[in-house]
């Protein structure tokens, strides 16, 4: 793979004033700024925003990583300018043999060169220098904590080439006026990223419910549905989509101000559904300084017997196979000789399952076989 050298276009060498003091309103270094806070919400931006950091402080390379302070193994985070191959090695061998775990014992956002972690010459004639570094052609680096603690250091690395040369003092000052943005782009990100997690965590969650869950603003519109619910919105039958769309708007207008409400809805074709409302409008949202437009959660459950989980019931109560048969049927069809048809035995041998059923379960009629079962659907989708 080719070493990419970082673009240079742009980038002044010389974008300190005589007096010494840089130019803080320089556009380019707005532009950068801006770039780092755009990575911290992209992280895909990170390598070319370090592309740009190291051809506005002088260097040829640059890298974000974490190295643990007992083992010295690191993780890189990103890179640019380094072939992948060589970021393989640095990782699984090279990390150990580094100067870079001294950097713990400096101050966060301080810039530190290789001389100042270790003997130059002492350096120059370590594994790290001979095997890794000088192969490609790279002399120091600016280096810099951006975060630590007692078991991990992260920091960012920017490489100089020969030509180059050491790390002097005019990379030092633009490093910075780099550092301290770096350095609170990492805790953003990072933030992000759980944010992130626990929404696609919370998708998953709500995707996997068998009933429709619908987030609606005040004036009844749709703003986030699940799997299920998109499902309800996209049918084919136009009158049900129509009637759950009426019955989403006034379970709205009817449950503000309520703890909770229970609305049923009957479907164009017959079928029949019970709409559960949760407002949204307690707690801390209640107390929160922007308001949000969602004002509850919408459940559409089908009124039906959905989900029963047989198997977990049948280990509940004990049940034989033929006695859980003899449920399920009386579950489906209601009476004892429609369950006794549905089987294909006599109406004796149905009463004397279900005597044994009303045994097991501590019910008395068939009605509380079926609320005892319902009990036993599961939320979730088969």
């Amino acid at each position: 793979m080719r070493h990419v050298h970082p673009p240079q276009a742009g980038f002044s060498p010389h974008t300190i004033s005589p007096s010494g003091e840089f130019r803080a309103d320089d556009e380019r270094l707005t532009r950068l700024i801006g770039r780092i806070y755009d990575a911290a919400l992209l992280p895909a931006l990170w390598p070319e925003t370090l592309a740009e950091i190291a051809a506005f402080v002088g260097g040829q390379a640059a890298g974000m990583f974490s190295k643990d302070s007992v083992s010295k193994d690191s993780i890189p985070y990103h890179h640019f300018g380094v072939d992948p191959k060589q970021v393989q090695i640095y990782s699984q061998t090279h990390s150990r043999l580094d100067p870079f775990s001294n950097l713990r014992l400096f101050d966060v956002g301080q810039v530190v060169s290789i001389p100042e972690l270790v003997p130059y010459d002492e350096f120059r004639r370590g594994r790290f220098f001979l095997e890794w570094m000088e192969p490609q052609g790279w002399v120091d680096a600016a280096n810099c904590v951006l975060e630590k603690s007692v078991l991990r250091c992260s920091f960012l690395t920017i490489i100089r080439s020969k030509e180059q040369g050491p790390v002097d003092d005019e990379m030092r000052e633009r490093m910075a006026l780099v550092v301290p943005h770096v350095r609170r782009a990492v805790p953003i990100g990072r933030e992000m990223d759980v944010e992130q997690i626990r929404t696609a965590a919370l998708t998953n969650v709500l995707d996997g419910l068998s009933a429709g869950m619908f987030l609606i603003a005040g004036d009844g519109t749709v703003m986030h549905a699940n799997s299920a619910g998109q499902g309800m919105l996209v049918a084919e039958d136009c009158d049900m989509n129509a009637q759950v769309q009426q019955a989403l708007t006034a379970a709205v207008q009817a449950g503000l101000g309520v703890d909770n409400l229970t609305l049923p809805v009957t479907a164009g074709n017959g079928d029949r559904y019970l709409i559960h409302v949760l407002p949204l409008s307690s707690g801390a949202r209640r107390d929160a300084p922007v308001a949000h437009p969602t004002c509850a959660a919408v459940f559409v459950q089908k009124a039906v017997l959905d989900g029963l989980a047989p198997q977990v019931m049948a280990r509940a109560f004990d049940l034989t196979p033929t006695e859980l048969r003899v449920l399920l049927a009386i579950i489906e069809v209601g009476g004892i000789p429609q369950a006794a048809s549905m089987l294909g035995v006599a109406d004796s041998t149905v009463k004397t399952h279900v005597g044994r059923l009303f045994e097991k379960t501590g019910t008395c009629r068939q009605a509380d076989l079926v609320k005892l079962a319902a009990g036993y659907c599961t939320p979730l989708l088969n």
